[in-house]
């Protein structure tokens, strides 16, 4: 019946995820943009492996629900969906999301709960119902493209892989270094690579992806000279052409400055990806003047809290 027709075999599940260590809360740490993409990394890799392929299932949306971190997941072919069903039923996924965790936050052991559903039929109970799975998870097709952030964190993984691919050396480091300017890369010696340091007010600085932390406070912080640091960056970046930037500013005109900053840099990530780093940002906002805001980014401003 599933199978039978020619369309795609599409269906849609979420993922329950709870820590047993009350010390642990995924939800807080899921929340805070330094460790936002650590665990979305860990998510990504342990589906990936669920599957044994690289798009076997999409991260649709993720939610804070204390205490369960809620992923919603898409599933484009029938097989991938039987292979994920499979390493859930046997423990195998358990058991790679919580290594995974491990390793992207740097703790000694996460011990997770899991629990899976497909609209309101909780699969747990008709695990060794294959077939019966697949027709819960069939009958309930996504209800929402994938989140913008997911994206973003999307573009911030693929930076850090195709950065790994260049030197392993950094397996257990990268989640770091994609979040802290202090940490210096290995020299990568590759053309495809951006710069790996720059120099601002005399100091060096590792170059790297910009993050959702970077995103979210260069929109908060920009004020009205966003339009002007998207004419920097336009210099190097044709997605950010001047109708673009005015479309923007109509666009989002009644959600007000911060909108209008973020959805700019969303349009400077979505097009860069990888290319999109903290160097062209930087030099983007000193030509503007806005020194103070580069340093925030840089974290110079010592560990205050821009909220």
């Amino acid at each position: 019946k599933m199978a039978g027709s020619s369309a795609p075999w599409i269906g849609s599940a979420y993922l329950f995820l709870q820590s047993t260590c009350k010390t642990i809360v995924l939800p807080s740490l899921y929340e805070s943009s330094q460790k936002k993409p650590c665990v979305f990394k860990a998510l990504k890799l342990a589906l990936e492996e669920s599957t044994g392929t690289r798009n076997g299932v999409d991260i649709l949306k993720v939610h804070c629900s204390h205490p369960h971190l809620i992923v919603q997941l898409k599933f484009c072919k029938q097989e991938n969906c039987r292979r994920f069903l499979q390493s859930y039923r046997e423990g195998a996924l358990q058991e790679s999301l919580q290594k995974h965790l491990k390793f992207s936050l740097a703790m000694t052991t996460v011990p997770l709960e899991m629990e899976l559903k497909a609209g309101n039929e909780h699969l747990d109970h008709m695990l060794k119902d294959e077939d019966r799975c697949l027709e819960c998870i069939y009958r309930e097709k996504p209800d929402r493209l994938r989140d913008e952030e997911i994206t973003e964190l999307e573009a911030c993984l693929e930076g850090l892989i195709i950065h790994q691919s260049i030197s392993n050396s950094m397996a257990v480091n990268d989640c770091a270094a994609l979040n802290s300017p202090s940490l210096p890369y290995p020299s990568r010696g590759s053309s495809l690579s951006p710069p790996v340091t720059f120099i601002f007010q005399g100091q060096q600085f590792a170059n790297r992806t910009l993050t959702p932390d970077d995103h979210q406070k260069f929109a908060k912080l920009v004020s009205k000279k966003w339009k002007q640091v998207g004419r920097s960056l336009q210099k190097s970046c044709r997605a950010l052409r001047d109708p673009v930037i005015d479309n923007l500013a109509l666009e989002y005109d009644r959600e007000g400055l911060y909108e209008q900053a973020y959805q700019l840099l969303l349009r400077f990530i979505q097009s860069e990806g990888k290319k999109a780093t903290i160097a062209r940002l930087i030099a983007a906002l000193e030509e503007n003047g806005l020194i103070s805001l580069a340093e925030e980014l840089l974290g110079l401003h010592s560990n205050e809290d821009c909220s």
